[in-house]
């Protein structure tokens, strides 16, 4: 049988693209399809009167040059493998932390200075900070002496279960540990053990309870050694450099090309269809989108579709994306910002607001004499699902929400509103149309008490079909769906017979 290439990736988001260079280089022929104009998905950039935005993330983990400095380095190591460059600038803040009780933390690259600041606001907790925090190192140093590879393949397992048994055996163990759980063990203030609970929420959109020990020593442990930085240009260079490094090595990537139906014939998926009936077929399939999506739209047998509550729905997002004259901005002013007015509300819609700045680091991204400014906050389809896109009614409850978020957001920049030059709105119906995420959701979410390893991984029920991105192990953010192409790929290509070389 001829086949349109060995592997079609549906979806052109970081965990997809990730997937495909790994297979491309590796000498596996894909094919990328994306319905919008510009890859990236969630993180993706767009342009309007001269600003750059990022569509979602702008804090990226995995870009040191120094390969023995962070868990996941895989930026630089998979970019390093398709030789191509992304120029990237460090940040010594990963966030600036503005909480009730005059909580006000900025969590700094150094690590034994962010460990200082915290004791100096808790004095009475500085063991039990330096305990806990210990705690997420030991999963840093286990993660960061282990070779990335899918959890589902027994070669890959068995070889460094041989290599590394008594580290497997710890992180095995650490798997059903929970973040908050780990930080009650020794901290017993509770405003401090709130501000871990954002520590969580801000890259988890869960209390510390609910967050695997795992995921949150990924995220932060890392930060004190690979670092956070941000790449030339703005959020879509991440993306765009994926596209370069899969063409180089003869892949397709192709936009305004959208994906209905995944084809399955016997149980095994054979390719896709495409919006304008064009069929594409392939060895393997990767699908990049959710797993409701996956499930219940683009697989048309029934006995394939998942109920909405087998997993946790992440929310959606409401984000105000800004303009403004540079003078509203200080100097000194930290990139990344999360402010919460009140802890009754930090988990409901609208509770916390998520803030960056990215022109302060890069200065491209927007005209002389002006920064980009993107706020965004957690939000749901449901409230919004009785209005129509473009109608007025609709246009006025975006106002709304943005007027009530620049007046929020003006305890950390007083001047803010006025200081507007260009706004740019956007509503989960936009993040549910433009992205096609179910109810615009951020991703499936762990039930409290689950076991991280219950998260879906690259397999699926259908032979041949396999998932890449935050539907899967190890779950939401840019490192996180990097790691998830990489260990789809290395999947795939040991299954077809040309197994990848480790990063």
């Amino acid at each position: 049988m001829g086949y349109s290439a060995d592997v079609i990736i549906i979806g052109a988001g970081i965990g997809g693209l990730t997937a495909a260079a790994l297979l491309q280089e590796r000498g596996f022929s894909t094919i990328t399809l994306e319905k919008n104009a510009v890859p990236g998905g969630s993180c993706a950039a767009f342009t309007r009167g001269g600003y750059t935005f990022d569509a979602g993330a702008s804090v990226f983990y995995g870009f040191s040059d120094d390969d023995r400095n962070g868990s996941l380095n895989l930026h630089s190591r998979l970019f390093r493998r398709l030789g191509v460059d992304v120029p990237v600038i460090a940040d010594p803040v990963q966030i600036h932390y503005h909480l009730p009780d005059d909580i006000d933390v900025p969590v700094y690259y150094d690590q034994e200075r962010f460990l200082r600041s915290l004791a100096e606001r808790f004095p009475g907790e500085e063991e039990g900070i330096r305990e806990f925090y210990r705690e997420l190192e030991e999963v840093y140093e286990i993660l960061s002496s282990l070779p990335a590879g899918s959890l589902e393949d027994p070669v890959h397992v068995l070889s460094v279960g041989r290599q590394y048994p008594s580290l497997v055996f710890a992180l095995a163990l650490k798997t059903f540990r929970s973040m908050g759980k780990t930080a009650r063990r020794t901290i017993r203030d509770r405003k401090l053990l709130r501000f871990i609970d954002m520590e969580a929420y801000s890259w988890a959109v869960q209390d510390a309870v609910s967050t695997p020990l795992v995921n949150a020593g990924i995220c932060l442990a890392d930060r004190h050694h690979g670092g956070i930085h941000y790449p030339v240009g703005g959020a879509g260079a991440i993306p765009d450099a994926l596209c370069r490094g899969i063409r180089k090595f003869g892949g397709q990537v192709h936009f305004r090309r959208e994906v209905t139906e995944i084809l399955v014939r016997r149980g095994k998926a054979e390719g896709v269809r495409l919006a304008d009936g064009e069929l594409l077929t392939s060895r393997a399939v990767i699908t990049n989108a959710t797993v409701w999506d996956t499930c219940n739209r683009l697989l048309r047998d029934s006995r394939y579709h998942i109920p909405d509550d087998k997993y946790l729905r992440a929310p959606s997002w409401f984000q105000m994306y800004l303009g403004v004259d540079a003078s509203v901005i200080p100097d000194g002013f930290n990139v990344h910002h999360i402010f919460v007015d009140d802890w009754a509300d930090y988990s409901m819609p609208g509770g916390t607001i998520y803030f960056s700045a990215p022109s302060i680091l890069d200065p491209s991204v927007a005209p002389e004499g002006k920064h980009v400014i993107h706020a965004f906050v957690t939000d749901e389809t449901s409230r919004w699902q009785q209005l129509r896109r473009g109608d007025r009614e609709y246009e006025k409850a975006k106002k709304k929400l943005a007027d009530e978020l620049i007046t929020r957001t003006e305890a950390l920049l007083p001047g803010l509103r006025d200081a507007v030059e260009l706004e740019v709105l956007a509503s989960p119906l936009t993040h549910e149309r433009y992205l096609n995420r179910y109810k615009g959701t951020y991703g499936p979410l762990l039930y409290p008490g689950q076991n991280v390893l219950q998260k879906p991984q690259n397999r699926t029920p259908v032979r041949n079909l396999y998932a890449a991105g935050d539907s899967t192990f190890p779950g939401q953010g840019v490192i996180a769906v990097t790691y998830s192409g990489v260990s789809c790929a290395s999947y795939i290509a040991r299954k077809l017979g040309n197994p990848l070389e480790y990063l």
